[in-house]
């Protein structure tokens, strides 16, 4: 079973499920993926901070995750 995540999921979960998802991020322009604070927010929630879209940043996510 494929692991996928969602808008809901905390960026420090993500990393837990696969470190690759921090590439992805900081790819989208979030840089501060290693922040301790960041940990504790949802994918929705940061991208909002960072004005980015999360439903395009969640795309990326589930697609690398897929094919894993």
């Amino acid at each position: 079973m494929a692991m996928a995540v969602t808008k809901q999921t905390l960026i420090g979960e993500m990393l837990r499920m696969d470190i690759g998802i921090a590439s992805i991020l900081m790819a989208a322009g979030m840089h501060c993926v290693g922040c301790p604070s960041s940990a504790m927010e949802s994918l929705e929630e940061a991208c909002m901070v960072h004005g980015m879209n999360a439903d395009a940043v969640l795309a990326e996510i589930n697609k690398y995750l897929a094919n894993k």
